[in-house]
């Protein structure tokens, strides 16, 4: 079989079992964040936070629930980085430096999981599974949280009341992420990922099946119950620094697809869940529709763009090889490259430096769409629905007439709110990359120079501020200056949105109902899928090209 045939024939199977499961997640997901009904457990957990679930909340309140929780959440994992050289099962590790430990503080509770770190010669178990583990369920849930709290915008009238943030918090943790991550955790097992708290193991190296004079250390570690969480809740920070290349994390082809699945699955049934919320199931599958066409388009695009470069390198191995794991070739890797960084997940099983210089630009695009095709686990939804906002704005400016959408009116408020929130992730992206390419010492990272070198740095703060956490790995991030600025990033990247978004919902919820006529345009039907893909592709193209003709755009031509 061809390679081309079999990464075909990987992305035909993707297709078949995520069809068959959007419409069963989607509408439990639904009824979950519906149901007036609290577990034995959740109602366990409110006591202990003093929460009262039955409490509705105007979007002020919403927000401070989301920043207090997240910024308790930031405190207690910085702290348990500090003293981690004094916690049993550290295996020896030393305690976490200052502008290291607020990184990953600040990186796992945005849900960007960005690690300048090498996970197996820095954190012991302790933190990675009371820590980092705990964050990938929790950071996750936020994000679902908002976005159903945008959802019951659109959905209610005459009322600025979002819901309950700790309902919603909880509800999210435990009946939607825990029980798929248990699941997805066995699966994982099965197909050969390790699930353990063993120590660090001396092993000698073998090549050819011989032995060598060197030897090298193994960490043992609750790999598999990590590992899916991390794709499931589009988190990404790997257990180990190969991240979803390591046998231990991803050791087979099935097992690569599986958490290309798990990645997707939850951002693409989202759409069913608020097509139900909002009454009509048509209009989830336009926000649908679209997700999956930008999608589409980037794959194709990416396994093109590595199969068919050419030179006798290429062509002895099929493709652009480089950089990628042979167990997976360019179809999986591929595949994988454009799921990960078109949510904000940020797990990689090849390094995306060594990509063509197009293929590392398409990586780069994903995420400076937004993340929204299908995005992150409740990012992308609120993402993806803030353009929707905007595009219903420009269709209302080309007819002379009020935009609405959902039978609620966009007036100023509104697209005050949705500008807002697509302006704040590319002034981060834009500024600090300007700003490092200034000064001296964070150019003296780079491992490359020219028009790479500036792809390292534009991919960093893209990847940080855009909340995903893959790297171009060819960059030293391991600084004072990066890890301070990259923290920076990822906190105002994933906050400052849910304020505009927060806010938007509670001016929606508060509206009464527009009456449909003759002239409202129809948001569930196919030319506005298209009108809302031409609206995302130009405003990210006009914001971002300069910078990208500068990096992955003439390294790709040069070459």
């Amino acid at each position: 079989m061809s390679p081309v045939l079999a990464g075909v024939l990987q992305l035909l199977a993707l297709i078949a079992v995520l069809a068959l499961v959007y419409r069963p997640l989607g509408d439990h997901m639904a009824r979950v964040y519906s149901s007036e009904k609290h577990y034995a457990p959740e109602r366990w957990i409110y006591k202990a936070i003093g929460a009262n679930p039955n409490a509705e909340m105007r979007w002020p309140a919403y927000l401070r629930g989301v920043l207090a929780f997240s910024g308790v959440s930031v405190l207690f994992l910085y702290v348990l980085q500090r003293v981690q050289g004094s916690l049993p099962g550290s295996l020896g590790f030393a305690s976490i430096d200052p502008d290291q430990a607020f990184n990953t503080a600040a990186s796992f509770v945005a849900n960007t999981n960005w690690q300048s770190y090498a996970g197996e010669q820095a954190m012991g178990h302790v933190v990675q599974t009371g820590g980092l583990a705990v964050q990938n369920f929790v950071s996750a849930a936020v994000g679902m949280a908002v976005a159903v709290a945008l959802v019951r915008g659109f959905a209610r009238s005459r009322t600025g009341e979002l819901g309950n943030f700790w309902a919603d918090l909880v509800r999210g943790t435990v009946r939607i992420l825990l029980p798929i991550a248990v699941i997805g955790a066995i699966v994982l097992v099965a197909c050969g990922a390790i699930q353990n708290f063993a120590g660090i193991h001396e092993v000698g190296q073998f090549m050819n099946r011989h032995a060598t004079a060197g030897t090298q250390q193994w960490n043992g570690g609750a790999v598999a119950s990590q590992e899916a969480i991390k794709e499931l809740g589009t988190n990404g920070g790997g257990y180990f620094n190969a991240n979803s290349a390591h046998p231990f994390e991803n050791p087979t082809p099935l097992s690569n697809l599986f958490e290309i699945f798990l990645i997707l699955v939850i951002p693409f049934a989202l759409t069913r869940t608020f097509g139900k919320m909002v009454g009509s199931v048509k209009q989830g599958y336009a926000i649908l529709a679209t997700m999956a066409v930008i999608w589409l388009g980037f794959t194709a695009l990416m396994m093109w763009t590595e199969f068919a470069h050419h030179g006798p390198a290429f062509d002895i191995a099929g493709g652009a090889m480089e950089g990628k794991e042979t167990r997976f070739g360019i179809g999986g890797s591929s595949i994988f490259a454009v799921a990960t960084t078109l949510t904000s997940t940020g797990a990689v099983n090849s390094f995306h430096s060594s990509y063509t210089g197009f293929g590392g630009g398409i990586a780069m695009l994903g995420m400076q769409l937004g993340e929204i095709a299908p995005g992150g686990v409740g990012s992308g939804l609120y993402g993806m629905l803030v353009m929707a906002v905007i595009a219903v704005f420009i269709a209302g400016l080309m007819v002379g007439r009020t935009p609405e959408y959902l039978g609620k009116k966009l007036g100023t408020r509104e697209i005050k709110f949705a500008a807002c929130y697509i302006l704040i992730t590319p002034a981060l992206v834009l500024c600090f990359t300007a700003a490092a390419m200034a000064l001296d010492t964070p150019a003296n990272s780079m491992t490359n120079s020219g028009a790479h070198g500036f792809s390292e740095i534009l991919y960093a703060y893209t990847s940080g501020a855009n909340n995903n956490g893959s790297a171009f790995a060819g960059l030293n991030a391991d600084t004072q200056w990066f890890n301070s600025t990259i923290g920076i990033a990822m906190l105002l990247g994933r906050f400052l949105p849910m304020v505009f978004v927060l806010a938007l919902a509670g001016s929606l919820a508060e509206q009464k109902p527009v009456p449909e006529t003759a002239g409202t345009l129809r948001t569930d039907k196919p030319l506005y899928a298209g009108l809302l893909v031409g609206t995302i592709v130009i405003i990210t193209g006009l914001t971002y090209f300069p910078a990208l003709a500068l990096g992955p755009l003439a390294e790709g031509l040069a070459s």
